[in-house]
C-alpha cells in the first residue's frame, strides 16, 4: 500500500494504491489526519488505484470526513473502482460521503 500525495490548487490530493485493510489502516489514518491537523482543509481521495478496502479502511474514511467537518473542511472521494464502490454502497457510505466520478469533478468541488 502506498499513498501518493500532491497539492493541486487549494486541495490536497491523496491517491492510495493497493489495499487499505486492518494491517495498514492505522498508518493510513495517521498520515491523513496529520495533514488535516497541519492545516489542510480540502482533501480529495483519488481511489482509482485502490483494489480493496476493509471495514478498517472504511472507518478511516469516516474519521477523516468527521475531522474535516469539525474543521470546516471538505472531503471528496473520486475514481472508485466498481468492486470497491460496492463496499461503500453496501456499508451506506455512498450516502454520507461526497463521491464523484473523476478527480476533476472532486477538485471542482473544492474551489
Amino acid at each position: 500500500m502506498t499513498l501518493a500525495i500532491e497539492k493541486v490548487g487549494s486541495a490536497l490530493v491523496v491517491s492510495p494504491r493497493g489495499q487499505i485493510n486492518s494491517a495498514n489502516a492505522a498508518a493510513v489514518e495517521s498520515e491523513l489526519l496529520s495533514h488535516v491537523d497541519n492545516g489542510e482543509r480540502k482533501l480529495v481521495l483519488d481511489l482509482s488505484g485502490l483494489d480493496y478496502i476493509s471495514s478498517a479502511g472504511l472507518r478511516v474514511m469516516l474519521l477523516v470526513a468527521k475531522r474535516l467537518k469539525q474543521q470546516a473542511g471538505a472531503l471528496a472521494l473520486c475514481g472508485i473502482q466498481p468492486h470497491v464502490r460496492e463496499v461503500f454502497d453496501i456499508s451506506g457510505f455512498l450516502a454520507i460521503l461526497t463521491v464523484v466520478e473523476s478527480r476533476g469533478d472532486a477538485l471542482a468541488l473544492m474551489d
